[in-house]
């Protein structure tokens, strides 16, 4: 009885899930936080939900999620951070009508990451995370410090190497460099102010980086559609071609990597995995490449909620842990464990039967509505949702958030400097910077 209660909660979740991935800007830990909030109103009798529902719904809408945002990402190009890299290669795709294709590519890299997630890491993270935990450990605070002075120095011109010379090409050259570090330090500074000194009321404490996270990485890609009045071309939905075996395994393995890296290692974020990824396996093929990613989201995502389940050891890593250990423990024993394995499973093989048709009726609806008019329902969307969660104050952050994130995409640098809101904070906290920092910004 447990396990049809298991595997019914599982495709619950990961039905959810799915849906939910096809709204522009909105984020499953939104979702799930929203959940928590609910459950914890219910009183003490809502806390007794039965694990074998509770894991696999939330394992089924991580999964659901990871798998099937790729849907606005790459045809309404409203990502969250992990989906970045996926946008560039893909709207390329989507304004050459191949959207969908773009989409199953990116679906089966992360189909792939479960397989990989299921059968590898499940049976080898119980045996080896204990000695990572050991060796990386007392490493973190400098393994993110490298990681962050990387992607600064990874940041190159985006102009091209012809016209004319002197001054003016200079500045042009060094335009985009200065816009990411400035993004960069005013996103961490804002990481500081959020974490010292939010104006977010107590009450909504659990969603205080919701509105700077709909600022930096939502509202600027709707704000830029609306303006931009760019019109999506007719799509071709039919089956794609399959990939070669060599490029296609090549850009699984680089996109595992990436993922598990940043699932372990705090502060380290899908987008940031990645991009590492990206440039360790020197990737060039566009279909490698949005492989590479969607293996790299969905071991981001799941892996580090796989994590907490791990036996005898404890590794919570990630928003999701965070948000399910106020009313869930688990007992790191093996049930808990491969019911969690189970659930990921389930959910996977489903999320990516019902990715087709999801895919198919999103192009529909963009094409009767308009690019235009669903950009400007999300960004709505954004601000409701904002706003009914964090009251007036995180509205004042998500413009806040806003006008930061708009200076990548005005000033041609990589907008995954906006991540310096969550890396500053951290590798300063890590280094025991922060109350130092703190004090020096007048936060304390």
């Amino acid at each position: 009885m447990e396990a049809i209660l298991t595997i019914i909660s599982a495709m619950a979740g990961c039905l959810a899930g799915c849906l939910l991935a096809c709204v522009p800007a909105l984020h499953i830990y939104n979702v799930m936080g929203l959940a928590m909030l609910g459950i914890y109103s219910l009183g003490p009798e809502a806390i007794t939900i039965p694990a074998a529902v509770l894991v696999p719904v939330m394992i089924g809408l991580l999964v659901g999620w990871s798998m099937a945002n790729t849907i606005p990402s790459v045809l309404l190009a409203a990502p969250d951070e992990s989906a970045l890299l996926t946008v560039m290669p893909g709207q390329k795709y989507a304004m050459a009508g191949r959207g969908f294709e773009a989409v199953i590519f990116t679906a089966f890299g992360g189909l792939a990451g479960i397989f990989l997630l299921v059968l590898v890491v499940g049976p080898l993270a119980p045996v080896l995370m204990p000695t990572f935990h050991a060796v990386f450990r007392k490493h973190t605070h400098w393994i993110l410090w490298v990681v962050i002075v990387f992607m600064l120095m990874s940041e190159w011109p985006r102009l091209g190497n012809r016209g004319q010379g002197g001054w003016r090409k200079f500045l042009q050259a060094w335009a985009p460099l200065c816009a990411g570090l400035l993004t960069f330090f005013l996103a961490g500074l804002l990481g500081f102010i959020l974490r010292y000194r939010s104006p977010i009321a107590v009450d909504a404490a659990f969603q205080s980086m919701m509105p700077a996270f709909a600022g930096l990485f939502a509202a600027p890609w709707l704000i830029l559609n609306i303006i931009a009045r760019v019109e999506l071309p007719d799509q071709d939905t039919s089956f794609p071609a399959g990939v070669a075996a060599r490029p296609g395994l090549r850009g699984v393995c680089a996109g595992f990597l990436g993922g598990s890296f940043a699932a372990y290692f705090p502060g380290i974020t899908g987008g940031i995995g990645g991009m590492l990824a990206g440039h360790a396996s020197s990737q060039r093929d566009d279909r490698m490449f949005l492989i590479s990613q969607g293996t790299s989201k969905v071991v981001y995502y799941v892996g580090a909620f796989l994590l907490f389940f791990i036996p005898d050891e404890s590794h919570a890593r990630g928003t999701a842990a965070w948000l399910i250990r106020g009313i869930y423990h688990p007992q790191h024993s093996a049930h808990d464990y491969y019911m969690a394995l189970a659930s990921i499973a389930i959910a996977g093989a489903l999320a990516f039967i019902l990715l087709i048709p999801l895919t198919r009726a999103v192009i529909l609806i963009v094409e009767r509505a308009g690019y235009r008019r669903i950009s400007m329902l999300a960004l709505g969307l954004v601000v409701a949702l904002v706003f009914t969660v964090t009251d007036w104050q995180g509205l004042l952050v998500l413009a806040t958030a806003t006008g930061i994130g708009l200076i990548p995409p005005l000033f041609h640098s990589r907008r995954l400097n906006c991540l310096g809101i969550i890396l500053l904070p951290m590798a300063c906290s890590m280094s025991g910077l922060a109350p130092v920092v703190a004090g020096k910004l007048g936060l304390l």
